[in-house]
C-alpha cells in the first residue's frame, strides 16, 4: 500500500449521487488485529469513497486508532483485506494523509518549508526554498489562495491553531493523496475556527474529490460536516458506511455501547457522602458545584470546559473564573505546590508532560507529593520502606524502587503517579484523563484506589473523555458544552450515555 503524509488533487469527481456507487479509495473487509490476548479488532470492514466526508465513530477503545494505523501503514494486521484504489488513472493506489489535532509543523521553518520540506532532496539550499515557496503557494490556493499569500512566508510558531491545521492540509495536498484522515482535529479550536476548518473540508470533498474520514466525539460537529458513518464496537464494525440522517443520536450511542445506568454502590456512597462540610465550586457565569466528602465528581464535555475548572484547584492559573471556596482552602492556589500543602492532589494523564519525573527513580516519583506537602529532599529509610510498600500493594512490576520510571509500562507509570496520593491526608484528589493510555486492567486498578481515596472522605473530581467511564465511577457529573460552558449536573433520571451525550453535544 502506498501511504505518505499527503493528500491528493482529484478533478471532475461525480456528483454526490454517483459518489455511493464508486469503488472505494480504501476497502478494508474483515480486519483483526491482537496484541498478545487482547483482540483489538474482530473482524472490522470500512470503505472510504472519493468526495465523501466519513465519520468514523466508536468509544474510546473501540479500535478507531488501530484501524487508521493499520490503513495507513504504521501498523500490521493478523487477517482480513484492504483494498487501495485510486480515482487518478495515472495511480495504483492514493496517498494517505493523517492530521491529528497537535500539529506537527517546526516552529521555527516558514510556512513555506513546512510544506516544502518533504518535496527537498537535500538540505534547504537557496534554489530549492524557492521551489518550496511555489510549491506551498500552489498547495495553499487550493484551500485559500488570500491565506496563502499572507502567511506563506511566516514562521509556523506564528500561526493561529486554524492555520496551523490549513498549513498541515496544504503540505498533505502537496504530495498528492487521495484520502484524508483527520484524528479529532476541532479538539483545540475555537467556534470559528472550527467553521472555518468545516468549509474548507466541505469544499475539498466536493470539489477535488477527496475522501475525508472525521474522528470526532462531538455530534454536532459530525452531523454538521458528514455525509455517512461508521461505528465501531468493541473491535468490530456495527454500522458500515450508514447515512448519519437514517441515525438518531440516541441510536449512534446504542450501537457505540449499552447505556450505562448508576449503581446501587454509587447510590449508596452518594448517600453517605453527605456528611461533614462541603466544598464549593463557584463558577464564571454564577454557578454553584456544593461537593460532599467522599464525593466522585465527574467532569464531562470539550476540553476547554474541564482543564478551566481544574487549573485554579490545582495551582496552575486562574482557568475560567472559576474559585474555590470552603473552610481553610483559598479562592485559587499560586502554585501547585502550594494546593499540595492545603491537602489537594492532582493525577494527569500526561504522564510524559505533567506527570513522571523521568530522570529520577521510582522512589522519589512515588514519595513526591510527601516531599512537596512537608519540604524534605532526603530519602530516609523510613520512606524507602513506605515506597516498597506502596509499590507492592499497587503490585508496580518493578525490579527496584531506584530504577528509572522508563523501566515500567506505561499503565504502571501512570499508577506510580496515583501511588504518590495515597495515604495522605487530602481533601480533594483532582484526575485529568488518569486512565489514558492504560489497558483495562490497569484502568480497574485505578478505580479501586479512587474509590479507596472517595472512602477516607476525599473530594474526587474526575475528568475524562470517556463517557462510559464517567458513568461507571463517578457519583455526580457536571456537564461543559462543546464550546466549554456549564450545561449543569447529568440528572439522575438521565445517568446514561444518551444523557451525557444530550447534555455535552459529544458521544465517547
Amino acid at each position: 500500500m502506498e501511504t505518505a503524509q499527503g493528500l491528493g488533487v482529484v478533478g471532475n469527481m461525480p456528483t454526490a449521487g454517483q459518489v455511493s456507487r464508486r469503488k472505494p479509495l480504501i476497502d478494508a473487509a474483515n480486519v483483526e488485529k491482537s496484541y498478545g490476548a487482547t483482540r483489538v479488532l474482530r473482524g472490522v470492514s470500512f470503505q472510504v469513497r472519493a468526495g465523501e466526508i466519513h465519520a468514523l465513530l466508536g468509544g474510546n477503545g473501540a479500535g478507531k486508532s488501530t484501524l487508521i494505523r493499520i490503513i495507513t501503514g504504521l501498523t500490521s494486521r493478523d487477517a482480513g483485506d484492504i483494498a487501495v484504489s485510486s480515482a487518478k488513472l495515472s495511480r495504483g493506489g492514493p496517498i494517505i494523509a493523517v492530521v491529528h489535532q497537535e500539529l506537527a509543523l517546526v516552529p521555527e521553518l516558514s510556512v513555506a518549508e513546512n510544506i516544502g520540506i518533504v518535496h527537498a532532496k537535500s538540505g534547504l539550499s537557496q534554489s530549492s526554498r524557492h521551489r518550496m515557496r511555489d510549491i506551498a503557494l500552489n498547495a495553499l490556493r487550493l484551500i485559500d489562495a488570500a491565506i496563502g499569500e499572507e502567511i506563506v512566508d511566516l514562521p509556523a510558531r506564528k500561526l493561529s491553531l486554524h492555520e496551523g491545521q490549513i498549513v498541515e492540509i496544504a503540505r498533505a495536498l502537496s504530495t498528492g493523496a487521495e484520502v484524508l484522515l483527520l484524528d479529532e482535529p476541532t479538539a483545540n479550536l475555537t467556534a470559528g475556527e472550527t467553521a472555518k476548518l468545516f468549509c474548507v473540508l466541505k469544499r475539498l470533498a466536493r470539489d477535488e474529490g477527496i475522501g475525508i474520514v472525521f474522528v470526532s466525539h462531538r455530534m454536532r460537529e459530525i452531523r454538521e460536516l458528514c455525509d455517512v458513518c461508521t461505528i465501531l464496537r468493541d473491535g468490530i464494525t456495527v454500522a458500515n458506511g450508514t447515512p448519519l440522517a437514517s441515525l438518531s443520536d440516541a441510536e449512534i450511542i446504542q450501537q457505540m455501547g449499552q447505556s450505562t445506568h448508576r449503581s446501587g454502590a454509587q447510590l449508596k456512597r452518594r448517600e453517605r457522602s453527605r456528611e461533614g462540610t462541603p466544598v464549593e465550586l463557584l463558577g464564571p457565569d454564577g454557578a454553584i458545584l456544593e461537593i460532599w466528602p467522599g464525593t466522585i465528581l465527574g467532569l464531562a464535555g470539550a476540553p476547554a470546559g474541564p482543564t478551566g475548572l481544574i487549573d485554579p484547584l490545582v495551582g496552575a492559573g486562574k482557568g475560567a473564573g472559576w474559585r474555590l471556596s470552603g473552610e481553610g482552602l483559598a479562592d485559587g492556589f499560586s502554585s501547585p505546590a502550594a494546593a499540595a500543602r492545603a491537602g489537594i492532589g492532582f493525577v494527569s494523564g500526561d504522564r510524559a508532560a505533567k506527570g513522571i519525573l523521568s530522570q529520577l527513580p521510582i522512589v522519589d516519583n512515588v514519595l513526591a507529593a510527601r516531599r512537596v506537602r512537608d519540604n524534605r529532599r532526603i530519602v530516609g529509610a523510613a520512606e524507602r520502606q513506605e515506597c516498597s510498600d506502596l509499590v507492592s500493594a499497587l503490585k508496580l512490576k518493578a525490579g527496584s524502587i531506584w530504577d528509572l520510571p522508563a523501566s515500567l509500562s506505561g499503565g504502571n507509570q501512570q499508577k506510580l503517579i496515583v501511588a504518590r496520593w495515597l495515604g495522605l491526608p487530602l481533601r480533594m484528589v483532582v484526575l485529568e484523563e488518569p486512565t489514558r493510555g492504560v489497558d483495562i486492567g490497569t484502568k480497574h486498578d485505578i478505580y479501586a484506589l479512587i474509590r479507596e481515596m472517595a472512602d477516607t472522605g476525599a473530594i474526587i473530581v474526575w475528568w475524562s473523555t470517556e463517557n462510559v467511564e464517567l458513568l461507571e465511577l463517578c457519583d455526580v457529573i457536571f456537564a461543559f458544552d462543546t464550546e466549554g460552558r456549564p450545561k449543569g449536573f447529568l440528572p439522575d433520571e438521565r445517568f446514561t450515555e444518551d444523557g451525557l451525550a444530550e447534555l455535552t453535544g459529544m458521544a465517547a
